[in-house]
């Protein structure tokens, strides 16, 4: 057994020591199933996956109910993963400010044949919702020397096989609300409001908004003498826009400010102290601030809604932590195999995803601590990822063009090869 084999081992066996005996080891032998990339071959088929690892089929069998009946909960594992992690010492965790973030994102397995599943979720190659396994994850965003690496802090599963998305994200916010620390921010990408938020309690947020969004100011403008008196503050429009055939004007920012960000120059412009929109001056409502980024590489300025009262730059670097926790499904999904599943009841289809999206954590993490492993015979010098890239290759030499953006290779929504339409033949309908 090579050396990565055996620390991935003895990682394995200190997780799995809180659950009962027995369990521990088939949980231990289908998570080794799993980083050992049996799922990849087997299409997601656990006993095939099991049976392709070379175990026998009493110790199929075992992790099979362990799996289905086995009494153990996901958050007592991710705790064990934390505790090592932090007990290793070589983790440490981002701060920016004064403030840590903490970012939180919802991600599903998609399954379009599976019967009895009335639950959907929006999937954007496909454009438009489809029948999936909905899960919310949360993760603490650090580093081991150069390398960035989120440790997942606790993964939120579906109330029942009919929530909604929306339900799914409101619930994991308010779950990340009450783990909060007195210096953690959450942070959010589009898809919730800041209603939603400050419904869910959230102390400290940064949530991504849409360009054409809105605010209001929190007193009244004055009387112009005729007319209802106003009862709505001046309307707050950060980004210019066009509707039908008239030009919406932004609104003069309060503050403008600039930092240099890798070489770079990032111009900021905040709108301080603003409400929501949809509320009257004399309601009780909470005030936030809108932050407006325009960075040379990106056409689309970044659009940011906060109620920190810290600078922009510490804004700035805090969002840019949000995207780590996509990590997590990446590895699982994509890298493990787990994006397929063959597991029909309920219970299975979501312990399945998150042991995946668990040692899909375990794995980068242990992809950081050891060395370099070579992927063939060919890779006789194998390299670390390049830090500081956001884990993306062609970021280093696609930034220095302004028209290139390094996250081009980002997919798209597929189109259709055919025709949606039908040809006639003989004056018949093709089917």
């Amino acid at each position: 057994m090579t050396t990565a084999s055996q620390k991935t081992v003895q990682v394995l066996e200190q997780i799995v020591k809180v659950v009962p005996v027995g369990t521990n080891l088939a949980l231990l032998q289908l998570m080794w199933a799993m980083i050992t990339g049996a799922f990849l071959s087997s299409r997601g088929a656990v006993h095939a996956a099991l049976a392709r690892s070379g175990f026998k089929p009493g110790e199929i069998r075992r992790s099979w109910r362990a799996l289905r009946w086995g009494q153990w909960h996901i958050h007592e594992l991710v705790q064990r993963f934390r505790q090592q992690v932090e007990q290793s010492g070589v983790w440490q965790q981002h701060e920016y400010g004064g403030y840590r973030p903490v970012a939180v994102d919802t991600t599903a397995i998609w399954r379009p044949r599976l019967q009895g599943w009335p639950g959907k979720l929006y999937r954007q190659l496909a454009g438009k919702a489809m029948t999936g396994i909905g899960f919310g994850l949360m993760a603490d965003v650090g580093q081991v020397g150069e390398q960035r690496l989120p440790l997942i802090r606790a993964i939120v599963r579906g109330h029942d096989a009919a929530e909604s998305e929306m339900s799914l994200k409101e619930r994991t916010v308010t779950q990340a609300a009450k783990l909060l620390q007195a210096n953690e921010v959450l942070l959010h990408d589009g898809g919730l409001s800041i209603a939603q938020l400050q419904a869910a309690g959230v102390a400290r947020f940064i949530v991504r908004l849409s360009t054409n969004c809105t605010a209001r100011r929190p007193y009244l403008p004055p009387y112009k003498g005729r007319g209802r008196r106003p009862s709505r503050g001046v309307l707050v429009r950060p980004l210019p826009r066009k509707w039908k055939d008239r030009n919406l004007p932004a609104t003069s920012p309060d503050v403008v400010a600039t930092f240099a960000f890798e070489g770079r120059t990032i111009t900021a412009y905040g709108w301080q102290e603003v409400m929501r929109a949809d509320l009257k001056v004399a309601d009780d409502h909470e005030r936030y601030t809108v932050w407006v980024f325009a960075d040379p590489l990106f056409q689309t300025p970044l659009v940011l809604g906060t109620n920190l009262s810290a600078g922009p730059a510490v804004i700035f670097s805090l969002y840019l932590d949000r995207w780590p926790v996509e990590q997590i499904p990446l590895v699982a999904k994509q890298l493990l195999g787990c994006q397929r599943q063959f597991v029909f009841a309920p219970t299975s289809c979501w312990r399945l995803g998150e042991l995946a999206f668990l040692v899909g954590n375990i794995l980068t993490w242990l992809a950081v601590l050891l060395p370099p492993q070579p992927s063939g015979f060919w890779d006789r010098h194998p390299k670390k990822h390049l830090a500081g890239y956001g884990g993306s290759w062609p970021r280093p030499f696609f930034q220095k063009s302004s028209y290139l953006r390094g996250n081009f290779e980002k997919s798209g929504r597929l189109r259709a090869i055919y025709r949606r339409e039908l040809r006639l033949i003989g004056g018949k309908n093709a089917i």
